[in-house]
């Protein structure tokens, strides 16, 4: 089936990305998009000083989410805007993180784990590796982070790329899948991994999720306009939801920002 939403796409506050919000959105609309999210990588409230190089500075929130409300006014009627972020689970600094996304009127956050413990002092999450409590540790911090109640759904949860014993990639990814199931939160089947051929979306792991009845979703996990809607790699990922027996949610409802 054609994709009618996305709520994975990003801009070029967070330095990796190119195109403005209005060519994502009328390309979306080109492509019969109902439902349009941004989800661009989220700023975080770090010790002075210390800046990330891949995500959206503290500063440019305010243009971020008023740039949003403005196209929102302007195409409504042909599509749908929500405004959201991706965002780490850094329990260090999450509640100060809440309280800086909450400032602004956002719709809902997706979490994209990318380190352990946090981007500071911690280890990248997205990694080749036989070490089962490396997958252990990014598995607790995930569960964790679901368990906050204000993530809509989790991206490429299936980042680690954990190429140990079958049984303790079932083991730790099942602990996962479990907890996104209790918690009523799909898990994303990411499509700039599809396209850029990354070692996720991982096919044990969706097998796994369709073995114990967790709900997925489809994100683009756009960077640039011309992929702001990608049916080529949706195609692939409707192939891989068949393969497994995947319930796919085409549009996750929206969890609320608290803080």
């Amino acid at each position: 089936m054609g994709m009618i939403c996305n709520l994975h796409a990003h801009t070029f506050r967070c330095n990796h990305a190119s195109g403005t919000e209005r060519e994502y959105i009328e390309n979306a609309i080109a492509a019969g998009m109902k439902i349009y999210g941004f989800a661009d990588h989220a700023p975080y409230p770090f010790p002075e000083g210390y800046y990330s190089g891949f995500r959206m500075r503290p500063e440019l929130q305010e243009d971020y989410v008023n740039t949003l409300l403005a196209l929102r006014e302007e195409y409504k009627g042909q599509i749908e805007i929500k405004i959201g972020y991706e965002a780490e689970y850094y329990p260090k600094f999450f509640r100060d993180f809440l309280a800086m996304a909450t400032a602004y009127p956002i719709d809902y956050l997706i979490m994209g784990q990318h380190f352990l413990e946090n981007e500071m002092e911690g280890k990248y999450a997205g990694i080749t590796t036989e070490d089962e409590g490396y997958l252990a540790e990014y598995v607790d911090q995930v569960i964790e982070g679901i368990g906050t109640g204000v993530f809509t759904y989790v991206a490429h949860p299936d980042l680690v790329n954990y190429v140990g014993p079958r049984d303790l990639f079932d083991k730790h990814y099942a602990r996962l899948i479990e907890a996104a199931r209790g918690a009523g939160i799909p898990l994303e089947i990411n499509l700039l991994g599809v396209r850029d051929h990354r070692a996720y979306p991982h096919d044990r792991f969706f097998e796994l999720c369709g073995e114990l009845g967790a709900e997925v979703c489809v994100g683009c996990d756009a960077h640039q306009a011309e992929v702001a809607v990608d049916e080529a790699s949706n195609r692939i990922a409707m192939g891989m939801a068949e393969k497994y027996g995947l319930r796919v949610n085409a549009c996750p409802a929206l969890v609320a920002v608290h803080r």
